[in-house]
């Protein structure tokens, strides 16, 4: 899987999680960048990053990733 393919299914997970259509996700994206991006709905699409991804995320992992970009590189990490 390459990160294009990776970007794509994130940037659907995203819309469908925030219910925004407009929402395209990027290496340097943050929960700063999305207004409803808080605790409790970082958890929700935790899940569904997992769902689409058919993986799991290590405790570690989510709370040590900073961007959308460190959450890929784990998928693809992972995808090898």
């Amino acid at each position: 899987m390459d990160m294009r393919e990776i970007y794509t299914r994130l940037n659907r997970v995203f819309q469908e999680v925030f219910d925004d259509r407009s929402i395209r996700v990027g290496p340097d994206t943050t929960a700063d960048d999305i207004d409803d991006w808080d605790s409790l709905e970082h958890i929700t699409l935790i899940s569904a990053v997992e769902r689409e991804f058919r993986m799991k995320f290590k405790m570690g992992e989510i709370s040590g990733m900073r961007n959308v970009g460190e959450m890929a590189e784990i998928i693809a990490q992972r995808a090898r």
